[in-house]
């Protein structure tokens, strides 16, 4: 049985974590199909990554070539197009982010490749894949098969699968030489943009406390922000509080927002419509506050509060300032 291929993102030097969750499904599906797990490594000195990748795949290819520095779609399209030619996996997976989403289709289209995207399951059966996919913004789960060929190509939503961590495969890192001659001009990396001063990537938080309609007045997000940097964390947000402007899109939280996975998440006066949901199912912790005993939060949640957020939040507030000044 050929091998299952996952392409390792990274990020100014970091594996993001949705290459651990494709890495756990990966493997999964290689126990499954009795194959091996092969993680793919395209960049700049990732002898580091290569090790700690070995970790939790049976093989690591390693491409190493001052081109590959920065993500660039063309010259992977290139490299793992020669990869998949050579090798012919039955499956790539690719994160469905802005790496895949402009890598995969022009790579999937150059091989003739059946490609499905934005996954958050997948089945191999004789061979042929059949992939879970959500429709009508979450509101349905859809299974479909893709027609049967040598190799498929997928890419994963962010927080499908829970990544497994301490895992001590030792696999095997293999050095395979660049076949990039020339520079890229179709696209080149220009610069790294960082957030502007004062902002905030809500995706990175251990800690987000989100505020919903139950919020009612602009003038009470500076009393839950407190909350949120009193519990070392940020403030995130429902799709209501942007439509209002009260908060900038890049705090939303939900499928039209960010997908995010916080060790703790504190919904505050958020319904859990599905589609802010599908954004935030996946913490570790879920505590809810909602006034309806009927909101959909709590179906989610691991602990649930019904009462008024403006009682719960400054005696939450204080009570963990209490607890860190007896430490």
């Amino acid at each position: 049985m050929k091998e299952i291929f996952v392409l390792a993102e990274h990020r100014r030097g970091q594996i993001r974590d949705i290459t651990f969750e494709m890495l756990t499904k990966g493997l999964e599906l290689a126990k499954e199909i009795n194959t091996t797990l092969t993680t793919v490594l395209l960049g700049k000195d990732m002898k580091e990554q290569a090790e700690k990748l070995s970790q939790y795949s049976n093989k690591v290819l390693v491409i190493d070539d001052a081109k590959l520095e920065n993500f660039n779609s063309e010259a992977y399209q290139r490299l793992l197009s020669h990869l998949i030619t050579e090798r012919k996996p039955i499956l790539l997976m690719l994160g469905h982010t802005s790496y895949g989403i402009d890598l995969a289709p022009s790579l999937a289209t150059s091989l003739n490749i059946p490609l499905a995207t934005d996954c958050i399951d997948l089945k191999l059966e004789n061979e042929k894949l059949t992939i879970t996919r959500q429709m009508y913004g979450g509101k349905v789960n859809a299974n479909g098969i893709l027609r049967k060929a040598e190799s498929y190509i997928v890419t994963i939503r962010q927080a499908a699968f829970q990544a497994k961590k301490g895992l001590s495969m030792n696999g095997e890192i293999s050095q395979l030489p660049s076949i990039l001659k020339e520079e890229m001009i179709e696209k080149r990396f220009i610069e790294f943009v960082l957030p502007p001063p004062g902002g905030v990537d809500i995706t990175a938080a251990d800690v987000l406390v989100g505020i919903g309609r139950g919020i009612k007045d602009e003038n009470e997000i500076p009393s839950v922000e407190e909350l949120a940097k009193t519990l070392g964390g940020v403030l995130a947000c429902s799709r209501p509080i942007v439509d209002k402007g009260w908060l900038p899109n890049t705090r939303q939280v939900g499928s039209s927002g960010k997908t995010v996975k916080p060790k703790l998440y504190i919904a505050l006066g958020i319904s859990g419509a599905f589609q802010h949901v599908l954004g935030m199912k996946n913490s570790d912790l879920i505590i809810a506050v909602n006034k309806d005993p009927n909101a959909p939060i709590f179906g989610v949640a691991d602990f649930g509060i019904v009462e008024d957020l403006f009682k719960i939040v400054p005696s939450l507030k204080s009570k963990i300032i209490e607890l860190k000044a007896q430490k």
